[in-house]
């Protein structure tokens, strides 16, 4: 998943990290200097991409760069 990252993408990569429960908690309160002083929910309804969005989030989260990119599609399917 280097490339586009869809908005659908974007909410399951925040899951995939921060969990079901936190992942809107994060993406609502987190203010992220990068993206404007703005929240992830803020800056994606502003109408900024959704990859730019998840790296910045990533940064200021400190999220290792090995899980940026969610689990192994294989997993996810399994997972579910």
């Amino acid at each position: 998943m280097l490339g586009r990252v869809r908005h659908s993408e974007f909410w399951q990569l925040l899951e995939d990290e921060f969990g079901a429960a936190y992942a809107r908690t994060v993406a609502r309160d987190v203010v992220v200097d990068v993206l404007g002083g703005r929240t992830a929910e803020q800056a994606l309804a502003a109408g900024a991409r959704p990859r730019e969005v998840w790296v910045a989030l990533c940064d200021a989260m400190e999220v290792p760069a090995e899980r940026r990119w969610g689990r192994d599609p294989k997993d996810r399917r399994r997972a579910r």
